[in-house]
């Protein structure tokens, strides 16, 4: 067990999972980092005890996570596991979905990847977005939606969104503002890597049963890493990375998904290329306030001399087409040696303007320059109640761990391409996969979200604010990663 998880907190329902294991630390919550959930999985091609890329989404105080479950080396995993609070994180029930591979319940297909959680609150369904994935060649076979009709506590099996091409990096979102003409609505997002990595929407307008023809922009715009989010009129915007992860893009739609836009660039990407083989990349995670401000963060590294680490930047818009100057979230001072990276952004919903409450979730190391033998991996966590203009102090929730003690992949030691935060209640909910040490050559990687929830008064408790400069980018600042090549695909 790591040195800094230590006493048990509490327990979660329905599976016989470990207690809660509380974090030590030199500046921590008083929340405890608390495990929801295990790979039960025992099929010998993938690794096990590893559970990795995590998303949530909330809608009053019911919270539902989703993560891979078994992860193999070249891509996807054994399953996908949920969890779902129906009390504001104070419980959690656990399960795994059906139907999708054949080591949970017969499914037809040999894998499962890229987890995606959203509510359809006309229809009262939650939803899990997956990506179907086939062997020999390893492919993106289908875009999945699972679906709960009772709170996230009995899932069926999946319905198919597209079965067509080679598909990658799904989302999904729904609009939930009842003065919305499109009122449940719901949206999935992803990727062909065999079209050319060209981008599709698929809609949905009776709660996830069915999905309309797919759907590209006015131009046939490729990308990866899509994030919808809906606006109150209805209008939905999807940032993206540009399909060699060089740009964040963005387009959108007004008219309930029939037709989408050609992409407007956010800003370019400058990334420096993460130590000890990690797998990270410049994927946005994007969310919007109660009056429609879209809210996106990635890792970047314009604002560093010779680019030597990564800071989570961010731009923000009303109308998803004029985006505001990059602005560097100050998680440390600009001369620091710390590399953040793998952000997971939530704004509560309840809020917006210049009182929106968001809440950052990130991976980091204290020395960026290190070797795959030295590197440190913590997750970190700041919070801004000003809508962005000024954050937290950093706290630790978790970590360090070594990389040895993570999954493997054909990308680099993985923890997930994304990794999420909730707002239920006003408290923010992290969800992160955290590794304890491995014993002998088993892992012990898992989800662990926090117990209760953090509150911004709490966040706030002890740790000034850093307000958000007016810094400038480095001139003529470069990724060090070398740009790809050809299509990304990370599955």
């Amino acid at each position: 067990m790591s040195a800094n998880f230590f006493r048990s907190t509490r327990r979660v329902a329905a599976l016989a999972l470990p207690a809660a294991l509380l974090l030590s630390a030199a500046a921590v919550f008083a929340a405890a980092a608390l495990k929801i959930s295990v790979d039960p999985y025992t099929n010998v091609t993938s690794q096990h005890q590893t559970q990795v890329e995590p998303d949530s989404f909330a809608y009053g105080s019911t919270l539902v996570a989703a993560v891979q479950t078994g992860r193999f080396y070249d891509g996807g995993a054994s399953n996908i596991a949920w969890s779902t609070s129906a009390d504001g994180g104070l419980n959690w029930t656990t399960g795994y979905l059906p139907g999708i591979t054949k080591y949970q319940e017969g499914g037809p297909y040999d894998r499962v990847s890229d987890p995606a959680v959203a509510y359809d609150a006309r229809h009262n369904v939650w939803m899990i977005s997956s990506l179907a994935i086939t062997e020999s060649p390893v492919r993106g076979a289908a875009v999945l939606t699972s679906r709960s009709t009772d709170g996230g506590l009995t899932w069926g099996s999946p319905v198919t969104v597209t079965a067509v091409g080679d598909v990658d990096k799904n989302w999904i979102v729904c609009d939930n503002h009842a003065a919305s003409v499109y009122f449940g609505n719901c949206y999935t997002e992803w990727d062909d890597v065999g079209a050319g990595g060209r981008v599709f929407m698929s809609t949905s307008s009776d709660g996830g049963l069915t999905w309309g023809a797919r759907t590209p922009t006015v131009n046939n715009a490729g990308g990866i890493g899509g994030q919808p989010v809906v606006q109150p009129d209805g209008t939905v915007v999807v940032p993206m990375n540009s399909s060699f992860q060089s740009s964040i893009l963005a387009f959108r739609s007004t008219d309930g998904g029939a037709t989408w836009t050609k992409p407007v660039t956010v800003s370019a990407v400058s990334s420096h290329r993460v130590a000890g083989n990690l797998r990270t990349s410049p994927l946005p995670s994007a969310e919007v306030d109660a009056t429609g401000r879209v809210y996106v963060v990635w890792q970047d590294c314009r604002f560093r001399i010779r680019c030597k680490t990564n800071d989570i930047v961010m731009s923000t818009s009303t109308d998803g087409v004029s985006w505001t100057a990059v602005v560097r979230i100050p998680i440390d001072i600009r001369q620091s040696r710390v590399d953040h990276f793998i952000p997971g952004l939530a704004v509560d919903p309840a809020t917006a303007g210049a009182g929106a409450h968001l809440a950052l979730t990130y991976y980091y190391y204290p020395n960026g320059a290190c070797s795959a033998a030295t590197c440190k991996l913590s997750v970190g966590f700041v919070s801004s109640a000003d809508g962005g203009a000024s954050w937290t102090r950093p706290q630790q929730l978790a970590g360090p761990m070594t990389l040895s003690s993570i999954a493997s992949t054909s990308q680099g030691r993985m923890v997930g391409d994304y990794i999420s935060t909730s707002f239920s209640g006003g408290l923010a909910y992290p969800f992160f996969s955290f590794a304890n040490a491995l014993a002998g050559s088993v892992f012990d990687q898992a989800l662990y979200t926090t117990a209760p929830g953090i509150a911004m008064s709490e966040a706030l408790d002890g740790a000034a604010t850093v307000a958000v400069g007016n810094e400038q980018p480095v001139p003529n600042a470069q990724s060090d990663r070398p740009e790809a090549q050809t299509i990304v695909t990370q599955r």
